[in-house]
């Protein structure tokens, strides 16, 4: 087992890591910016070094210092996280090559899945349901690309291959604006990710969000651990994720895990990673992999009681997963929301003080937060303060508790979304499952 871990993030996930590593007796170093001295898994780890200034220009994304944490606190690996660097493939080879271990697929892995044109090539490869597209990047061949919509069908969507976050996209309904949208794409793609490679999908109408996470170890065995839905989105950005995904059958999630496990094979995967697709009438198309944990990964965790983080841990150690395919088994439903430091209508972050702090508790429920009590949220991050999750025998009771702790949850000092997810919780679009990507927007939409 890894004796020393140098946590190279903030927040939430970090607390969530250094957990872990207690559990399993690992040594922690917690690196943090001038703003987070105060963060809670900063105050609990056996060793902390700052790292910079505020921005994360000057320290959470500054590799040559923490690497160099790594080295003055002798660590034997880096854990990213999710955000940041982890899913930084240079990031990946740098830390290796300086002797530590990086929690977290290789270099290779992670630059052939971080750029969505040899993504879906290699996916296409291993047996992957894909989107109808271009196979590849587009050209500034005109004649080409309108024969590649009209092969596809209309509406179809360009996308930046290096995209990510809802950015670099553009949905094109008529022929007469593909060639103007191809050009406007590709000049926001060089400029937005230093990378102008755009290439061209069916753009589905009403699919939803679903997810697969998977494990493997890279000697030869991968998992996956059931599916999540999340589909209810903001500006491509999620909100509420629940596990498993309404609607989606044993055999169908059978299948579509097999495929997903035999591509890490493919691929030599290591570590944990997530499978995205749109889901449409019955069927999955891939859309890409987060090689990387993922913000919503407590629900997998609640419907099938493995802990991704010490799996995370002990496969970066060398050893092989602990549990099978045939030790996984979904109980339950779990649902986690969100909770931002945002104005809830206007969505604009509110950092500041928070005065008066309560968690909500009971029976099924999680909360995995930094936050404390007079600590201050800074305005330099992600505006998400903390993430709360419930569990029950069913989604109904799932439900039943998440409304009942969003009910509990005390947050003073600043403004939260809380009150968005009340608006979600009692909604009957959500309460009957199975809403698209589109639906929170239109929610949103017709409160305004």
């Amino acid at each position: 087992m890894l004796e020393k871990v140098l946590i190279a993030n903030r927040g939430e996930i970090a607390l969530r890591i250094l957990r872990a590593c207690k559990e399993l007796g690992i040594k922690t170093v917690a690196v943090h910016s001038t703003a987070d001295k105060n963060l809670k898994h900063v105050l609990l780890a056996d060793e902390t070094i700052c790292i910079g200034k505020p921005s994360a220009l000057d320290s959470y994304l500054n590799i040559p210092r923490i690497i160099t944490a790594a080295e003055v606190t002798n660590a034997s690996a880096i854990h990213p996280g999710y955000g940041f660097l982890a899913e930084n493939a240079d990031f990946a080879e740098q830390v290796e090559n300086s002797g530590f271990a990086f929690i977290g697929p290789t270099a290779e892995s992670i630059n052939l899945m971080g750029d969505k044109v040899s993504a879906i090539k290699a996916m296409k490869t291993a047996g992957v349901p894909c989107v109808p597209g271009s196979d590849g990047p587009l050209t500034d061949d005109e004649a080409a690309n309108l024969a590649h919509g009209r092969r596809i069908g209309y509406p179809v969507i360009i996308k930046a291959s290096g995209g990510g976050g809802g950015r670099g996209m553009r949905v094109v309904r008529e022929e007469s604006e593909l060639i103007n949208a191809i050009a406007l794409t590709k000049n926001e793609a060089r400029t937005t990710f230093n990378n102008d490679m755009v290439y061209m999908e069916k753009f589905l109408e009403n699919p939803r969000h679903v997810e697969i996470q998977v494990l493997a170890d890279g000697q030869g065995t991968a998992i996956h651990l059931a599916e999540r839905d999340c589909s209810m989105q903001r500006r491509h950005q999620k909100v509420v994720e629940e596990a498993p995904a309404p609607g989606i059958s044993p055999e169908l999630r059978a299948e579509i895990g097999e495929q997903c496990c035999n591509a890490c094979n493919a691929i030599n995967y290591r570590g944990a990673g997530t499978f995205e697709f749109l889901f449409e009438n019955n069927e999955f198309y891939f859309i890409e992999m987060n090689t990387r944990i993922q913000v919503e990964h407590p629900v997998t965790e609640m419907i099938t009681g493995v802990d991704l983080i010490k799996e995370q841990l002990r496969v970066a150690s060398g050893m092989k997963l602990s549990i099978k395919q045939e030790d996984i088994t979904v109980t339950g439903h779990a649902i986690e929301c969100r909770i931002n430091a945002e104005d809830p209508r206007t969505f604009i972050p509110s950092p500041g003080k928070i005065t008066r702090f309560h968690p909500a508790g009971g029976l099924g429920v999680r909360w995995d937060s930094h936050i404390y009590t007079d600590y201050s949220v800074p305005p330099h991050y992600d505006s998400m303060i903390g993430k709360l999750i419930t569990y029950g025998e069913t989604r109904e009771v799932a439900i039943a508790r998440m409304k009942n702790a969003l009910d509990e949850l005390v947050l003073d000092g600043i403004k939260t979304n809380i009150a968005l997810h009340k608006d979600i919780l009692n909604n009957k679009g959500f309460a009957d499952g199975g809403a698209n990507i589109h639906y929170l927007e239109k929610m949103l939409a017709e409160q305004e």
